[in-house]
Parts: structure tokens; C-alpha cells; sequence
């Protein structure tokens, strides 16, 4: 995946790209197997949001880039009445440029297109303030305890998905 001639930029569109395209968001294939670690996420090249998250962490940390994690609390589905949950994405640093981007990896479909830009956040969800979404601006250097904990209580991804994932920090 990375060789010695690449940028930082490079490193983490390629790692970005692959945990994106690569690595299924459970809900989408309708799995009900669970991930968590980022080596359970490759080996199994699926998971959700936190799970993708910890593994594009842990590819591009692998590489020497800082890489962080950040939140969003969204509507689990279409409207306010169904729920909120927690949304993970990543924070990446990347040296020459001198600044942070966030990447989300979550994984495309019809509606949601996440790409990689060093000029402007393209994530996979715009936040609607008007719905009591919100954008959390920090980035943190650990996954969120409430969202490793839902990760290694629960056994069926799908149950998990509609149910019990964390609706705030």
C-alpha cells in the first residue's frame, strides 16, 4: 500500500481511499458481524464508522502521521423521531502543509459521497444544525470510550447499529 517515495498527502489519500472503498460499512452490506480492532476491520474488511475510523488511525499512525479522531452527532437515519448517534471520522495532520484535515471513510453510496481534499471537507454527512446535529470541532488522540465499548458488548452489527450506538460524547 505505501512505499518510501510518497508524500504524506499520498500516504493518507491511499490509505483514505482504501478504507473507504475497500473496507464495508457494515450496515450497507447488511452484516451482522462486529469489528473493532483495526486488524479485525482488515481481516474481515468491514465495520462500522468507529471501527473503519480505527483502522485508517492505525494506517496511516503506522506511516508517522498523526492521525486523531473526531464526531458527529447525526440523525440514525432519516428524521429526528428515529434517534441520534454518534458518527466517527478521523483528524490527519499532515506536516507540509502544517495543518489538519478530516477525512471521513465511512464509505460511499447513493447520497453520501466522502472524498479526500486538502482544500475543503468533503465528509460523508453534512451536519443539520436545525435537526439538533452537531459538529463536534475537536480532535481526539484516542477513539471515544462509549464507542469501543458498544463495539466489544454487542455481537450483531445490525442490532447495534439501530439500537445502541452512543447518541453523544
Amino acid at each position: 500500500m505505501f512505499h518510501e517515495g510518497q508524500s504524506e498527502i499520498e500516504k493518507a489519500k491511499i490509505a483514505f481511499e482504501f478504507v473507504r472503498d475497500e473496507i464495508s460499512h457494515s450496515w450497507d452490506i447488511q452484516s451482522t458481524r462486529v469489528t473493532c480492532k483495526a486488524s479485525e476491520v482488515l481481516y474481515y474488511k468491514e465495520g462500522i464508522c468507529y471501527a473503519k475510523a480505527n483502522l485508517l488511525a492505525a494506517l496511516l499512525r503506522s506511516q508517522g502521521i498523526p492521525t486523531g479522531f473526531c464526531y458527529q452527532r447525526l440523525m440514525l437515519f432519516d428524521t429526528p423521531d428515529k434517534g441520534y448517534s454518534l458518527h466517527a471520522l478521523n483528524g490527519v495532520f499532515l506536516p507540509s502543509l502544517n495543518r489538519w484535515i478530516r477525512l471521513d471513510a465511512r464509505g460511499n453510496k447513493p447520497g453520501v459521497q466522502a472524498e479526500f481534499s486538502i482544500d475543503k471537507e468533503i465528509l460523508a454527512f453534512p451536519v443539520q444544525e436545525e435537526f439538533e446535529e452537531k459538529d463536534f470541532p475537536i480532535i481526539y488522540t484516542k477513539p471515544n470510550p462509549k464507542t469501543i465499548s458498544v463495539l466489544e458488548e454487542h455481537t450483531d452489527a445490525l442490532k447495534m447499529y439501530k439500537y445502541y450506538l452512543p447518541d453523544n460524547l
